[in-house]
């Protein structure tokens, strides 16, 4: 995969917005991406940059209210193939360590 994102779909209101932004991660199940969702937003990695935004516009759409906010962080690396997952193995190789503390 070439195409790695950072997305966060969000309706604005008050309270827990728990039930939306799980309509935009389900959203992208219609689409030929990987993903993992974190406390701040969703990785996406994708073959081509059309794929990932077709994704990202779903997941946006998918949102229900007044107001929605999305977030979209975009690595297009055009030079080789590589995984969303090797970008964290490169600085624990620098770190010496999983880049990660519980407290």
């Amino acid at each position: 995969m070439t195409v790695v994102a950072l997305l966060s779909v969000a309706p604005v209101i008050e309270g827990s917005m728990a039930s939306e932004v799980a309509k935009a991660v389900a959203a992208l199940d219609e689409f030929d991406v990987a993903y993992e969702t974190n406390p701040m937003g969703t990785i996406i990695e994708a073959d081509s940059i059309d794929e990932l935004m077709a994704a990202a516009t779903a997941a946006h759409k998918a949102v229900d209210g007044d107001r929605v906010s999305t977030f979209l962080k975009i690595d297009d690396k055009r030079t080789h193939t590589y995984e969303a997952k090797e970008k964290v193995e490169s600085v624990e190789r620098e770190l010496g360590r999983e880049a990660r503390k519980e407290r």
